[in-house]
Formats: structure tokens, sequence, C-alpha cells
């Protein structure tokens, strides 16, 4: 959050003369309009959606049935959805239940994150000297760490959260076309999903195309495919391209071994901060590396 949002903290504070703590409080109620609000709405309608699929358990048999029916025809795997299930239901378990559990103590710990978040706003120039100063680098070093981690920062938050808005709305559309159910809905949870590159967004629309397929719906689920695979994954593609120029590259590897990390440590949230230590671990290593080779050429080995 300090990362996001200083430069704007710096320039309302040098450029147009407002009082530190002033500007510290309209940075925190800004992104608390512009990131916490967002997350809460998020939280609610996936809760809502939850309630409402317990209410109303026979519309997920009735779907299973129908996709059941048409693995078995097509493929000769009648039981291939209902095997898979039992393999992932444990895991997706386990995880909702993490989150869950999480939530009670999420109110305070955005509450600690403000908290230290208004004196690193009114203590900008203190805080950035201290880290400069404590880290064990030169100066020079020190600074290009400190820009290395604003880029991958920015382009882990703003250009993946960015990628991540893209393909959801494009495969809400994609839903809408061709006929399937909660476009809204599930073009929410492919944003979610867009965090882990390639793989997340077909989790959604492929069983989506299945279902399709299994009601008679031919040509739309054919459709949903071909607007998937043509066009929301490939949003990806070209966006990470344009982001990497602007903004900073992480490597889709880092990306999905981070996620595979982060999740389990952090809950949902490892989404964002399991690639974001595993690239500030690299950059350490990097930064390390060019420390220890310039040393040995100093001490003339």
């Amino acid at each position: 959050m300090y990362t996001l949002f200083r430069n704007l903290n710096i320039f309302l504070i040098e450029k147009w003369n407002w009082p530190k703590p002033v500007s510290a409080v309209v940075i925190i109620v800004l992104s608390i309009f512009i990131i916490v609000l967002p997350f809460f709405g998020i939280g609610k309608m996936l809760f809502s959606k939850a309630i409402e699929l317990q209410q109303n358990p026979q519309w997920i048999s009735k779907i299973m049935d129908a996709i059941n029916h048409f693995v078995g025809d097509k493929l000769g795997q009648p039981d291939l959805i209902e095997k898979q299930l039992e393999a992932s239901s444990s895991y997706f378990g386990g995880l909702l239940t993490s989150a869950l559990s999480g939530a009670a103590n999420v109110f305070l710990e955005v509450a600690v994150m403000y908290f230290l978040l208004y004196f690193l706003f009114v203590n900008y120039r203190g805080f950035e000297g201290s880290l400069i100063h404590y880290l064990p680098f030169d100066d020079e070093n020190a600074v290009a760490f400190g820009e290395e981690l604003k880029n991958i920062t920015y382009s882990n938050i703003i250009g993946q959260t960015v990628i991540a808005i893209i393909q959801g709305a494009f495969l809400a559309v994609g839903f809408w076309i061709f006929g399937a159910k909660d476009p809204l809905f599930w073009g929410v949870i492919c944003a979610i999903l867009s965090f882990i590159p390639l793989l997340g967004p077909p989790l959604i629309f492929v069983p989506a195309a299945v279902i399709l397929l299994a009601d008679g719906m031919t040509w739309q689920g054919v459709g949903l495919l071909v607007w998937g695979f043509g066009l929301v994954i490939n949003i990806d593609n070209v966006l990470r391209l344009v982001i990497a120029k602007k903004l900073g590259d992480i490597h889709p590897i880092i990306t999905v071994v981070g996620v595979i990390i982060g999740i389990p440590l952090f809950g949902l949230i490892g989404l964002v901060y399991g690639p974001l230590l595993l690239a500030y671990f690299l950059i350490a290593v990097r930064i390390y590396k060019s420390n220890k080779r310039l040393s040995l050429k100093q001490d003339g080995c």
C-alpha cells in the first residue's frame, strides 16, 4: 500500500504543500474506496451465492447429472466428474475453511495496517532513509533494489488487476452472448482466478461450455470455448507484454509458483502475496550476487 500510493503522497505534500497528516488521511480514505470496499463487495457476492447454492442443492445435482451423462456418452467416462470432484473437494474445502476462519481477523489486520501506513506517509523521508541505511547493500544498490520492488509491485498489483478486470468483463460478456447463467457472478470469479496466468479463466469457461453442451446447446458451448480460448486467454498475453514495457515484468512461472506457495500460507490473498514475495527474493539474490562479484574484484580475486 505504501508503494502504490507513495508518489501521490509526495505529490500532495511537496507540490501542493498539503500538511502531512492531511495527505495521509486523504490517501487512506481514497484507498478504502478503491481497494477495501470492492473486496468487501466481492466477499458479500460470494457469500450470497454460497447461501443460494446451499438452499438449492438440486441445481448442482442436476448440472452434475447432465455433465456425467454428456461425458459418459462422448468420452466413455460416466464417473469422470464425480471422481474429479472427490479428488478436489478436500483441497477446496480446506481452502474455503481457512478463508472463512481468517475473515474474523480481517478487520483487526486492516486497522493495524492503516495505523502503520499513516505514520509511514507522515514520516516518509525518515522511513525511506532508514531502509537505505539498514539494507545490507551500498546506497546505489539499495536505490536499485527499491526501484525493482516498485516496478514489480506495480506490475503485479496494478497490471494484473487491470488484466483481471478486463478478462472478467469479457468472460461475462461471453456468458451473456452464449446464454450461460450468472454472467456477472462468473465474471467476478474469473477476475479473481485471472491472477493465475493462463490457468485461471479456463477453470470457469470450460466447465460452463461443457454444461451448455450437456444441455444440448451445441453451438453456444462451442462458441463459448472459442470465445474463451481465442479472446479471453489472449487478453492476458497481449496486455502482459504491454504492462511489462510500462511497469515491469514478472515471469509467468514466478507467478504460478508464487500462487502455489502463497495460497497455503496466506489464503486467497496469497494470489497477490506469493508472487510478490518470490519476486522480491529473486531480486535480493541477484543484488547479493552483484555485490559479491564486486567485492571479489575489489579484493583482487
